[in-house]
């Protein structure tokens, strides 16, 4: 039985660009575990026609409707007394939840308001979903075998009332086909390119797996996805698959599980029992944020020297004023010392530099969008220029994954 869903976000913060819907991503992410379809995310604002609209429309196509935001006790928090209405019933003081909200308050030593006590009122033809993080509840609404699962907006809270009352409840009510991906992780080629290289492994997959191109920022994600009643079997189908083009396509393979490079990188140097050490300048600290997003990264990283002015290049790191009179500040030859002061300085067994202008202003020497990296460990050092051709914050997110790239390829022996 193939289970179909949509989600639902309710918000005019979302319309307008202030606020990024990150809840939707990871309510899919969920519900793809259970075998369970999102065939559609809709964002709404908050007024009674466009959620009435919303409602009606996903419950003609899906088995199950997930929706976020919309409720709080203000004014323009309007989702609870309107499915209230929609479900055919009233809203209700429900005893459990008003202790809970009391409570929540008291242990924060904060004022107990009449509007926090409307947290409490929920309609009495829903099942109440437990909302330990904050005092919105959920609230879980059968119709003609159709589920409505209403969650807050906020999302830590949404997330707590998922994994501890909505999932559970969701995998005794639904069963569903399988659904496996696999991913595999490319560096160095366009889609195109990818796509001319694997055509007749594409052409050969069954009609129950499919094969999709995600590119980002120097690199392209290949995700199987398949689908099927017997989950064992279709493993085995898919990771055959997966397997042959990752062989076709071995050069430029960086994993064949769906990591951050940052991710993959730690591994490497790990499994290894290495250290990393990096000196960044155009990057402002932005591939060590990405470095630390990795639970366990303490073990390998040891630190990042922000060198953003020619000064702090010198004093901390040793490059040499006159390296950077003769090659200017942007050059591999600079971005070599600053390897190998990142290096000493920071104590690491891996040292990195990475040195640009990313936008107009600045060095007049090197056209916009050029970058130099290297990276240096006690023996050897290794380093490359790249020039790319975007607006500033993309050729900041290109300058750190090509520098990520950089060192898992030195560290694997693949540059």
């Amino acid at each position: 039985m193939n289970i179909k869903a949509s989600i639902i976000t309710i918000g005019d913060e979302l319309l307008i660009g202030q606020v990024i819907d990150t809840n939707s991503a990871w309510i899919a992410q969920q519900l793809n575990a259970l075998g369970i379809d999102v065939v559609r995310r809709v964002a709404v604002g908050d007024t009674r026609d466009a959620i009435i609209d919303s409602l009606d429309e996903e419950l003609k196509r899906n088995d199950l409707i997930i929706m976020t935001g919309g409720l709080g006790p203000t004014a323009d928090d309007i989702t609870k007394p309107l499915l209230a209405e929609y479900f055919g019933g009233k809203l209700v003081l429900n005893e459990a939840v008003l202790e809970h909200v009391k409570s929540f308050f008291e242990r924060r030593k904060r004022p107990f308001l009449a509007s926090n006590g409307r947290q409490a009122e929920v309609p009495d033809v829903c099942t109440v979903l437990h909302n330990a993080m904050g005092t919105a509840p959920g609230m879980w609404f059968d119709r003609d075998g159709k589920v409505v699962i209403a969650l807050p907006g906020v999302p830590f809270e949404m997330v707590h009332i998922m994994e501890t009352e909505a999932l559970p409840k969701l995998r005794l009510r639904f069963t569903s086909d399988a659904i496996v991906h696999r991913s595999i992780i490319t560096a160095g080629e366009g889609e195109s390119f990818l796509a001319d290289q694997i055509k007749d492994i594409e052409a050969s997959l069954p009609a129950h797996i499919k094969l999709a191109y995600l590119p980002s920022y120097g690199m392209v994600r290949l995700r199987l996805t398949g689908h099927g009643a017997d989950e064992l079997q279709l493993i085995k189908e898919v990771e055959l698959f997966s397997d042959e083009i990752s062989n076709r396509l071995e050069k430029i393979v960086v994993s064949n599980e769906d990591l951050p490079l940052e991710h993959v990188l730690g591994k490497v140097l790990t499994g290894r029992e290495l250290t990393l050490g990096l000196a960044e300048s155009c990057t402002g600290g932005f591939i060590a944020h990405r470095v630390t997003q990795i639970m366990g990264s303490a073990k390998y990283f040891n630190g990042s020297i922000v060198c953003y002015q020619e000064f702090v290049k010198e004093e901390l790191l040793g490059v040499k004023r006159k390296t950077i009179e003769k090659h200017c500040v942007v050059s591999e030859e600079v971005a070599i010392e600053m390897a190998q002061g990142a290096r000493k300085a920071l104590k690491a067994d891996i040292g990195f530099g990475v040195t640009g202008l990313l936008s107009p202003g600045g060095e007049d020497r090197v056209p916009v969008g050029t970058v130099c990296i290297a990276v240096a460990d006690e023996e050897k050092t290794a380093s490359k220029t790249f020039h790319f051709q975007m607006d500033r914050l993309r050729n900041k997110e290109l300058a750190v994954n090509m520098s990520l790239l950089f060192i898992w390829k030195f560290l694997e022996g693949k540059l």
